[in-house]
């Protein structure tokens, strides 16, 4: 447990100063780093299971996905419009996985190699892209990160309020297959600090955020954010499990690997760029 405090702060030291001092920048650099560190676990599990994922052209793709719609945006384009080249992307890499396992896979495994490496884009990726979305968002760098910030603190607060509710409050077992220490006890403790935390950031930087961002809207967005990140939680869980791991990598003391701390992200970005994309 001290382990894992100590890695969280460190961690958002090094978040929180790489953002001060870089802004934007920081923020693509260090979730593009997090998206190929994450499909590199997830591909660590899918070869575990048999599957023989094509890395390099994924990992290029991964790169591509999350940094190139912010960085055209930000020096050719402006606004959102250029975003649609995720899902344009999304195709180039189908169609180049499938010239390239024509060639170089065995006939007995090259459905499965084009399907873990699609899956993988898919799951990683695309998902965390719509964080970059959130940035681009509001037209406005400094609403879109400290928007992207919000999110991060409410999925990752949600994680920890669940931890420390299970340990002084978990009885009832909520996915004992899954995950068997996991409690709705720890769950309904995570979703209310998330709310209580996501309120008072809206709170405190409320003049770097939407108009319309009270602190009661952050406290009821932060309720959906937050039910969708124990659900995401506990899919990563369902893949440790399936493929017979504790933790996807010990990259980070306390915590695992990369897909460790981006699991309760990956569901939740897409939800929270489609909510703040109605309150926009």
């Amino acid at each position: 447990m001290l382990s894992r405090i100590l890695s969280t702060l460190l961690l958002w030291t090094a978040i929180l100063s790489s953002l001060w001092f870089f802004g934007p920048h920081a923020a693509v650099f260090i979730l593009t780093a997090l998206a190929v560190l994450t499909l590199h676990e997830f591909f660590l599990m899918a070869e575990k299971l048999g599957f023989r994922p094509f890395r390099c052209m994924a990992f290029g793709f991964s790169v591509l996905m999350i940094a190139a719609p912010y960085y055209l945006t930000e020096y050719f384009f402006n606004g959102d419009e250029f975003v649609g080249l995720v899902p344009a992307l999304l195709g180039l890499a189908v169609v180049a996985c499938a010239f390239r396992l024509l060639g170089e896979r065995d006939e007995t495994n090259r459905i499965e190699t084009l399907a873990a490496t699609i899956v993988g884009l898919v799951y990683v990726p695309f998902m965390l892209h719509f964080l970059v979305r959130l940035l681009l968002l509001f037209g406005e760098p400094t609403v879109g990160l400290m928007v992207c910030l919000w999110v991060v603190a409410v999925a990752k607060f949600c994680d920890v309020g669940a931890l420390l509710s299970g340990l002084a409050f978990g009885k009832h077992k909520m996915s004992p297959q899954i995950s068997p220490k996991k409690t709705w006890e720890g769950a309904v403790g995570g979703v209310l600090i998330s709310m209580g935390v996501g309120a008072g950031l809206a709170w405190w930087a409320g003049d770097y955020l939407p108009d319309n961002f009270t602190p009661l809207n952050a406290a009821l967005v932060a309720l959906p954010l937050a039910i969708v990140t124990i659900v995401s939680d506990l899919i990563e869980s369902a893949m440790k499990r399936r493929a017979d791991l504790k933790d996807t990598g010990a990259v980070i003391p306390g915590i695992g690997g990369a897909f460790d701390l981006t699991d309760s992200l990956i569901l939740t970005a897409p939800v929270a760029y489609v909510i703040f994309l109605f309150l926009s």
